[in-house]
């Protein structure tokens, strides 16, 4: 009975020390606890992806995201798409490094109390044009950018051939985009599905310019195309009538489309009494 009593507590010592062997092994040395490192939460902001320099319309490749301690987040913008779109358009007030941290104190937007006066150069105006997602680029032209003015006109005049009857010529040229507002072109169809794609584009303009576009807007339809980044000098005025493109200048089938159908020589011979004969060329 003794000898039993001995072999198990021999068996109970012996799993203890296996455990105690086992839990030794398992845990972390104390060099491997302090190396373990602290996650600490990041959230992505929005910085500036090059240097911005005070008076700039931010545009889409200026913004960046950067992720920093949630520690640091006061006064920083989150990155989200809502938040980029606010600050496309928006004029810097000061200059900004390539990284900074983009906070709205620095920036003034469309429709903010000073925003056009600020973002004009001097002597200059700001002036309104109606375009739909078509004739403005679909979409893809933002602020910041420079656009020539197009006008194409239909001339009701009928004894005008035909190849003259429709022109398109550059009102504009290399001209700022200071602002896009999504609104619907003056006479627009409310209950158009597309009408809501319909927008208005601000230019920056001399006075002479805003009256040219003042008469353009009457004369016809306007559309806008979106100049290289290298470009001539900013505003620049075509001459008038020296870049008219016509209908017959796209389609050369148009070129004599309204001219009468050729006319026939014809002669008549004669020979002795007989039936004068006709012959035509």
């Amino acid at each position: 009975m003794i000898l039993r009593v001995m072999f198990f507590a021999l068996m109970a010592m012996g799993l203890a020390g296996l455990g105690g062997v086992a839990w030794v092994s398992m845990r972390p040395s104390p060099a491997a606890q302090a190396a373990a490192p602290v996650v600490v939460p990041k959230t992505n902001i929005l910085v500036t992806a090059r240097e911005v320099r005070a008076g700039t319309l931010v545009k889409v490749e200026d913004i960046t995201a950067k992720a920093i301690p949630d520690t640091e987040l006061a006064g920083a913008t989150v990155d989200t798409p809502e938040a980029r779109r606010s600050l496309v358009g928006a004029m810097v007030r000061r200059s900004l490094a390539a990284g900074d941290i983009v906070h709205e104190g620095d920036l003034l937007h469309p429709g903010d109390h000073g925003f056009l006066a600020a973002v004009l150069g001097p002597g200059m105006r700001a002036v309104t044009v109606g375009v739909d997602a078509v004739t403005g680029s679909a979409g893809l032209i933002w602020p910041g950018d420079r656009v020539d003015l197009i006008l194409t006109q239909t001339i009701s005049e009928t004894n005008q051939p035909v190849g003259r009857r429709v022109a398109a010529e550059t009102v504009l040229s290399d001209t700022r985009v200071i602002a896009i507002d999504h609104q619907l072109v003056q006479g627009a169809d409310a209950g158009n599905a597309n009408a809501a794609q319909a927008r208005t584009v601000t230019l920056e303009v001399s006075k002479e310019q805003a009256e040219r576009v003042s008469v353009a807007v009457r004369l016809g339809k306007l559309s806008l195309s979106v100049r290289s980044a290298e470009t001539s000098p900013a505003g620049a005025t075509p001459a008038a009538g020296r870049n008219t493109t016509w209908a017959s200048d796209v389609s050369p089938a148009l070129i004599g489309a309204d001219a009468p159908p050729p006319t026939q020589s014809m002669i008549r011979v004669f020979q002795g009494s007989g039936d004068a004969k006709e012959f035509k060329f």
